[in-house]
């Protein structure tokens, strides 16, 4: 294993806690790359997912950056730990259109309780990538817990 390979182990709680969150099934976003301290998510073109000018919808874009700050952040942490939000800014730069949206996520400042993130969606097309957004996140470090 490389420093920029996660463990089975490791790679297996993303996915679990992946699958688990009903807002990323909702939308259909997926685990596109994953390793230590930096998660990328990608989400297909829907109508569904637009707003009235035919662009992805912010909530879209947001939701997904701020899962894939989140999962960054979640790499790092040890087994039995969850990962919270505590807040998050984000630029819109362009419009999110493309036939899917890539959200990157990347520790910029690990913590035994606190971790701060760079939040990134770029538009992509066979043609190439335009970066819709950019910002960063703070994330707070939980014993796993699992609403009843």
């Amino acid at each position: 294993m490389t420093s920029t390979e996660l463990s089975p182990d490791a790679l297996a709680r993303l996915k679990a806690s992946f699958a688990a969150q009903g807002l990323m099934r909702h939308l259909g976003a997926e685990i596109a790359e994953a390793g230590p301290g930096r998660v990328v998510l990608r989400l297909p073109f829907r109508p569904e997912l637009t707003q009235q000018h035919g662009y992805f919808h912010a909530g879209a874009s947001t939701a997904i950056a701020d899962s894939a700050g989140g999962y960054a952040a979640f790499t790092l942490f040890p087994e039995g730990a969850g990962v919270l939000t505590t807040e998050f800014k984000l630029n819109l730069l362009n419009p999110a259109r493309g036939d899917w949206l890539e959200a990157e996520g990347r520790v910029l400042k690990p913590g035994r309780t606190l971790t701060v993130c760079q939040l990134d969606v770029w538009g992509v097309t066979p043609a190439g990538r335009s970066h819709v957004a950019t910002g960063l996140q703070t994330l707070i470090r939980i014993d796993e817990r699992r609403p009843a």
